[in-house]
């Protein structure tokens, strides 16, 4: 079993130092390490991310800050040379802090709360009832339909969207609709397909699934209220 991580840190030398201990350790998966949060962010919003190592200190935008704005809720190691951050740091359900210069015995044991916590969430998971798999960044992922917020096409790809991250499977949207139960997904667009029980509004040209809008077909909007009300 490997995590998938991103390492994010404004100074080259401590994130040279991060990437080495990640890529040397037979549990971790190094997507890729970022001088700040933006290019992080940008990053998950088209990979699965199980892991962020993070400094707190960054300009523009601060570690915490960082996952303040995340909608998808990775594990975060919180990594700075300033001890008075680690009490916060558990404020923000971190799953570790290491402070620097890191010692590796010390990352090790990080890394190992991290995989603990990721089995105990995947075990969590397996009562949780109607499941697909899916593939994505060569692995298959089993996903619960009622964690999956929403459908959408994405070029050659489909982006799943659920209440905890984001992947991107090769398929068609007409191809995986296949997969999907019809008494609880609908194609409102050519590009969307979303959960009903999902949706908390609508009008005639969009539904809201929390803060995001998605839009409806013109010739949609009355298999939704239909839809709506069967659920």
């Amino acid at each position: 079993m490997k995590l998938n991580c991103v390492v994010v840190d404004d100074s080259s030398l401590q994130r040279m130092v991060i990437v080495k201990l990640v890529n040397n350790h037979p549990n971790l998966q190094l997507v890729g390490d970022f001088s700040n949060a933006i290019e992080a962010k940008n990053c998950m919003t088209v990979h699965t991310v199980d892991l962020i190592f993070l400094d707190v200190e960054m300009p523009l935008i601060s570690g915490f800050d960082f996952i303040d704005g995340l909608k998808i809720k990775s594990q975060v190691i919180f990594i700075t040379s300033k001890a008075e951050y680690a009490l916060k740091a558990f404020d923000y359900n971190a799953t570790d802090y290491l402070q620097k210069p890191i010692v590796l015995q010390r990352f090790n044991a990080s890394v190992k709360r991290a995989l603990d916590h990721f089995v105990l969430r995947q075990d969590n998971h397996d009562d949780k009832g109607e499941h697909i798999f899916i593939k994505s960044n060569l692995k298959k992922l089993k996903v619960f339909t009622n964690k999956i917020k929403w459908i959408e096409a994405f070029g050659d790809y489909v982006k799943v969207v659920t209440e905890e991250d984001i992947n991107l499977v090769l398929s068609t949207m007409k191809s995986f609709e296949k997969d999907l139960s019809k008494d609880k997904f609908i194609r409102v667009h050519k590009s969307y397909i979303i959960n009903i029980d999902k949706v908390e509004s609508f009008n005639s040209k969009f539904a809201e699934i929390g803060v995001t809008k998605i839009p409806l077909s013109r010739n949609k909007k009355e298999d939704l209220i239909r839809a709506l009300a069967i659920a």
